[in-house]
Parts: structure tokens; sequence; C-alpha cells
């Protein structure tokens, strides 16, 4: 955590979640099921798995999301972390990933939709 803190560790966006922040809507690679299964795919590779019917697979997002949470307070205990973390490029950089991440999310979303009007069962 310190080495993120003051910008030692630098964390890079992946391209795909470039590509889905500068044009989340763009028309996909391809308008076939498969095409559709690919792009969703390649998203999962970054993102993790969308959420699914299968309550297992919710329920370990549900825990992951309650680790963060639990970080997040821990790391408001510590004195002038966000003013280091704002002087060092800390924060902006993951600023940058969230939005990024939230595209990416978005993009995804958009796809599984598109699959799904298309009738195709979805893979990715």
């Amino acid at each position: 955590q310190p080495a993120r803190d003051v910008g030692i560790e630098k964390t890079q966006v992946p391209p795909i979640l470039v590509a889905a922040e500068e044009k989340p809507y763009a028309a996909p690679s391809g308008k076939t099921c498969k095409a559709l299964n690919g792009d969703m795919a390649a998203l999962n590779k970054v993102l993790g798995p969308d959420f699914t019917i299968g309550r297992e697979a919710n329920e370990d997002r549900t825990s992951k999301i309650a680790e963060g949470v639990g970080k997040s307070l821990v790391n408001s205990l510590i004195p002038f972390r966000g003013v280091v973390r704002e002087i060092s490029g800390a924060a902006p950089a993951e600023r940058r990933l969230r939005a990024a991440i939230a595209a990416g999310l978005a993009r995804r979303g958009y796809l599984r939709g598109m699959a799904s009007a298309k009738g195709c069962k979805i893979t990715g």
C-alpha cells in the first residue's frame, strides 16, 4: 500500500479499458454471437466475471466489496494519507483507473444487452 500511495508502484490502465472509456457504446467488433461473446470475454479478463444467475459467484463479489470497505476504513486512519496521495499523483491515477473500470463495466453491459437481444447464448 505505501508504494502505491507515494506513486512508486504505478497502476497501468489496460488498453481495452482505455478503448471502452473513449467509446463505451461503439459498435462491437462483429455482430455475430461469437464476436459479441469474444468481446465480453476480453473485458472479463481485466474486469473479472460479470454478475451471474449463480448465487455463489455473486456472494464472492459481495465479499470482495466488503473487503474493500474494510481496507478503506483502515486507510482512513493513516494521517495525511490523502494529501500524500494527491501530491504524489497516486490519487489522480487511481481516479483514472476507476473511471476506466466504470467504462469497461458499461461496455460489457452494452455488449451483453446486444447479445441478449440477438438471442445469443452468453458465454463470456
